[in-house]
């Protein structure tokens, strides 16, 4: 099979996944498009910032049609990741990388094993969200995800869901936090971007059309419950797939 076919293919169902929980693909994306592109900086990365925030857009317009954004935390947490996440991408030149990432995936394991605890046993679900420590917290989150390259979505989303954000508007403000921060995270790779328009163009559209259906699934068919689990599999499959390029090297 043509790999232009494999990749359309393969984009097409992780921006479905990526829109159900309200992420940008590029957590899977830029894995996936290094088997087929072998420079990571001017290929990969350029590639999958942009898939990252058209389909986090994308995702947001079908949760917008159900009614499901909270705009004024959305527009808030899209100003902070936005604005911290360049001080992440600084630091990352003064840190130990080892020490980052263990940080990564303590904050990522603790996360995991949130995810999967019965309702009960977490916050109490009829309380009022907790919008200014998601605020506080997302300062961190973001600075790390720039410092690691990994993006803010992924912890964003289980930090909300555990200050008593339903599953489901917490994918929806994650869509409009995570959109931002990939194009101004582009900026840097302008200059020596090697893109195929033409693929591009296609995966974006791909993209883009597999991650409003992904959002307007979660609106109309997945339980807030039944969301929350799945993405607490996602952490952990993805994580360990993270792990193991690491100690591959």
């Amino acid at each position: 099979m043509n790999d232009t076919i494999i990749m359309a293919v393969g984009l097409a169902v992780l921006s479905v996944v990526s829109g159900m929980l309200g992420l940008g693909v590029a957590f899977a994306a830029v894995p996936f498009l290094g088997l087929f592109m072998h420079d990571l900086v001017n290929q990969v990365q350029p590639l999958s910032l942009i898939l990252n925030g058209i389909t986090a857009l994308f995702a947001l317009f079908g949760f917008a049609k159900s009614g499901l954004v909270q705009w004024r935390p959305a527009i808030l947490l899209a100003i902070v990741t936005t604005v911290s996440a360049p001080f992440g991408a600084w630091l990352a030149q003064h840190v130990d990388a080892r020490f980052l990432w263990a940080f990564y995936f303590a904050a990522v394991a603790f996360l995991a094993w949130r995810m999967f605890l019965p309702d009960k046993a977490s916050a109490i679900t009829a309380a009022e969200p907790n919008f200014k420590l998601a605020m506080i917290l997302a300062v961190p989150i973001s600075v790390a995800a720039g410092m690691l390259g990994v993006g803010p979505g992924f912890l964003l989303l289980p930090t909300l869901i555990l200050l008593r954000y339903e599953p489901k508007h917490a994918a929806a403000i994650n869509a409009l936090a995570v959109c931002p921060p990939s194009f101004s995270a582009l900026i840097p790779h302008i200059a020596t971007a090697s893109v195929d328009l033409r693929l591009a163009t296609v995966l974006v559209i791909i993209g883009a059309v597999g991650a409003f259906f992904g959002a307007r699934i979660t609106s109309l068919y997945v339980p807030g419950k039944r969301l929350k689990q799945t993405f607490g599999v996602l952490i952990v499959v993805m994580t360990a797939y993270k792990l193991f390029q690491i100690l591959s090297k």
